[in-house]
């Protein structure tokens, strides 16, 4: 990948939850797909340029923000699209209200860890958040959770 293409600018594109290549990004990822197409999920194609690189997505619970996915696509990893990404989202989800994010992850604690994330007991999470399918029943109990404080 040359440099010209790593500089070029991300854009978050509205995408639904129920686009099969959403679907399969998410699912050869071994992310949860069971509940992305019911209402309150809120998904993005991840474009540099006109090329698709990935697919993130969260939920919206008044101040809190429940990180959904974020998925590059396996050629354009390991370049800081993910970093670059997250931090969009994030961005879009502190314009909506939200001040702080959690995510539930099984294996990739340590790559969030680096955006500032630190773990915490699910004690400590809004009620929204563990009522949530994703934390109810569609990851393991073994998944930790994680939680950043966002700023504008």
């Amino acid at each position: 990948m040359t440099a010209d293409r790593i500089d070029t600018l991300l854009a978050l594109l509205p995408i639904a939850g129920h686009e099969d290549d959403l679907r399969s990004a998410l699912e050869s990822a071994d992310l949860p797909t069971d509940d992305i197409d019911e209402t309150g999920r809120t998904f993005f194609r991840i474009a540099q340029g006109v090329d698709t690189v990935g697919y993130c997505g969260y939920e919206l619970y008044g101040d809190s923000v429940l990180l959904r996915s974020v998925v590059i696509t396996p050629a354009n990893r390991h370049i800081g699209l993910g970093r670059r990404a997250t931090d969009l989202l994030f961005r879009r989800a502190y314009a909506e209200g939200a001040r702080t994010a959690y995510l539930l992850t099984t294996n990739a604690a340590p790559f969030f860890e680096t955006l500032g994330f630190t773990p915490i007991d699910r004690a400590r999470a809004p009620a929204a958040i563990l009522q949530t399918r994703q934390a109810i029943s569609l990851c393991p109990a073994s998944a930790l959770l994680l939680a950043k404080t966002l700023e504008g």
